[in-house]
């Protein structure tokens, strides 16, 4: 259930079932390290902290801009409304897939911290466990066939749920130990009404394995992509 905390300079929502009384410091590293519940980092745009819950392992991300302008300003957005914020929209997203039976992360908790005219925001949501993303299995060894249209087929079931992936690449998709595809990275996503925007995400996808190709070995060749298609055509409804 979807639980909600809010004074006049902060929101925290958080889903009830996965995370008990939160409050501002559980999206403080420093909080989780003092209970030796950190179990590692990442890098990217910034530190990703994986944090042991009671329930699950989630991954703590405080929301950072790119690019150039990222440089002037790090992590400050314009407010223009609570639910408007990227840790908000993110979060509702993230439930809405899951309802929808795509398999991405739970959201766990999100919170927004309002300063004048701006915001800062950060996101708690489930860390899939033993998974790997393409890029690196893809370094060690090729994907099957069925592997291939199982990933064109939860891209279907994203599509099917009007959910518009605007950064869809191969970091983005997981496999896990259980050959369980997961979609992943939904900042800056939407839901968005017709079809006309499908095929690009299909061709960023596309262009992402072109891109990481150009970079160093991997086990893929263009034809991988008609098994990606023959798995997104599939009817939702039927077996691979």
């Amino acid at each position: 259930m979807i639980e909600k905390l809010q004074s006049s300079h902060e929101l925290i929502i958080y889903d009830s079932e996965l995370l008990a009384n939160p409050s501002a410091e559980i999206f403080n590293p420093q909080y989780w390290q003092a209970q030796q519940q950190v179990t590692g980092s990442a890098q990217g745009r910034g530190t990703t902290w994986f944090i042991q819950l009671e329930k699950i392992q989630a991954a703590l991300r405080h929301y950072r801009r790119g690019g150039l302008f990222g440089k002037l300003v790090k992590d400050h957005y314009w407010f223009s409304g609570w639910d408007k914020s990227r840790s908000v929209e993110e979060f509702h997203l993230l439930h809405h897939l899951k309802d929808a039976g795509v398999h991405v992360p739970r959201p766990v908790a999100a919170r927004v911290i309002k300063k004048g005219i701006f915001y800062q925001a950060d996101l708690l949501s489930e860390r899939i466990p033993n998974a790997q993303d393409l890029v690196g299995i893809l370094k060690q060894k090729s994907l099957s066939s069925d592997m291939y249209r199982k990933i064109g087929r939860e891209i279907a079931k994203m599509h099917a749920a009007s959910v518009n992936h605007t950064d869809l690449n191969i970091h983005n998709i997981l496999i896990d130990d259980q050959e369980q595809v997961w979609i992943i990275d939904f900042d800056k996503c939407f839901v968005d009404d017709g079809d006309g925007w499908k095929p690009d995400n299909l061709a960023r996808l596309k262009r992402s394995f072109e891109k990481e190709l150009a970079k160093c070995h991997l086990n893929w060749k263009e034809p991988d992509l008609n098994l990606i298609r023959d798995g997104y055509s599939q009817p939702l409804g039927s077996g691979l």
